[in-house]
């Protein structure tokens, strides 16, 4: 019999600013520009044989408050912790941000709509 995986997952939007320092389309990106930004984050496992969840939803909610805090409306540039404020960077920033209050993360994908640019950061399961 094959062992079920759940992933559960939560999504929030930001809009914030940036530069980014690029060779290709360099000028316009070097200028603040900004973006409305959609991010999404999964957990995964097995269902709490009390509660029938992988987490409770409020939770995951609480703990995603304070990242869109961080972000929105903000000049990604100088939000502290973000290294660069690319797709990429996004992901690790809000991946390291949820390490220690999300058990079980599994990934995290930040996108922009209109653009069509996304990135997903796929984490190692945990033991």
């Amino acid at each position: 019999m094959t062992m079920q995986q759940y992933e559960l997952t939560q999504r929030f939007y930001f809009e914030a600013a940036h530069t980014l320092q690029r060779t290709v389309d360099a000028a316009p990106s070097r200028r603040v520009h900004g973006h409305t930004y959609l991010a999404e984050v999964a957990v995964r496992g097995q269902p709490d044989p009390a509660t029938g969840m992988v987490m409770d939803l409020g939770y995951l909610r609480r703990a995603l408050e304070p990242l869109r805090d961080a972000l929105d409306h903000h000049l990604l540039d100088e939000v502290p912790g973000l290294e660069r404020p690319t797709l990429e960077g996004l992901c690790t920033y809000i991946a390291q941000r949820l390490s220690t209050t999300v058990p079980r993360l599994a990934w995290v994908k930040v996108w922009r709509e209109a653009s069509g640019d996304s990135c997903t950061l796929t984490l190692s399961p945990r033991p």
